[in-house]
């Protein structure tokens, strides 16, 4: 299997060698981008300022950092591992928390942890952090960017989550909405998520429109024209009242009928 990354994750004074493999993988349906004049592909052609529209190849393409108007200085692949220290190549743990402590919000991509040698070590350090309900801070660059991460251990597996650093959060605009709603109105939002609440089951869902777009493919291949399906109207609903008693009873599970004595 391919991996994203290949170093150590170190803890005090024990080194383990892992790789890092993406958890996810893309399924989407993919579009080429044609011209409907020709019904050819469009194709992006790379080129320069001072080019005189000649094509650049990829094994010319350098990345440079402006520092002033037109001047550029010129950065290779061996400059940004130059100015690695031993602490950036690696993966550091800088301390443990709770895990209930780290808000979603500050998740980006993750990826399985696999050990590529002290095997013992691994497990070591898997167990103790899914025995303690324990999540790892650390830091590393990834490419050529700092990267703050977080592992944690579920099920005997390990799990690295990068993070975004709290600056790249942004703030939220609708903070300082003010609130109005009344405790009759609170009282019944909660009844309705009482009402809904359950397991999250992640096999229960499935990417439906994904089906609906490959049926749609095969209906155009067919020569057959796509029509909308028709969709029932709710009604609209101006007063939040009648949408909250509407929606409570809506999800309210039926009583199981009486047994007959």
């Amino acid at each position: 299997m391919a991996y994203s990354y290949k170093g150590s994750l170190s803890f005090g004074f024990v080194y383990i060698p892992i790789t890092l493999h993406s958890t996810i993988k893309n399924n989407d349906i993919g579009f080429n981008m044609i011209d409907k004049k020709t019904m050819s592909r469009v194709k992006y052609k790379k080129t320069c300022t001072d080019c005189e529209d000649r094509e650049v190849k990829q094994s010319d393409i350098v990345k440079g950092y402006e520092y002033e108007e037109g001047k550029y200085v010129i950065f290779e692949d061996e400059d940004f591992e130059k100015i690695k220290s031993k602490k950036d190549k690696n993966i550091t743990i800088d301390s443990f928390v709770d895990l209930k402590e780290i808000d979603p919000l500050y998740f980006d991509k993750p990826y399985y942890v696999a050990p590529t040698g002290a095997e013992k070590a691994f497990n070591v350090l898997l167990n103790a952090m899914e025995e303690t309900n324990k999540a790892a801070i650390a830091k590393t660059v990834l490419g050529t960017k700092e990267t703050l991460v977080m592992i944690r251990a579920k099920n005997g597996e390990m799990l690295l989550n990068t993070l975004f650093f709290e600056e790249e959060v942004t703030k939220n605009p609708a903070k300082e909405v003010k609130d109005t709603s009344s405790e009759q109105e609170k009282k019944l939002a909660k009844s309705i998520i009482e009402s809904m609440t359950g397991h999250f089951e992640p096999e229960k869902y499935k990417d439906e429109y994904r089906e609906k777009v490959q049926k749609a493919i095969e209906q155009k291949i067919a020569g057959e024209e796509i029509t909308a399906p028709k969709e029932k109207s709710e009604g609209k609903i101006i007063n939040l009242m009648e949408a909250l008693q509407k929606s409570l009873k809506a999800t309210q599970k039926p009583k199981k009928a009486a047994k007959a004595k």
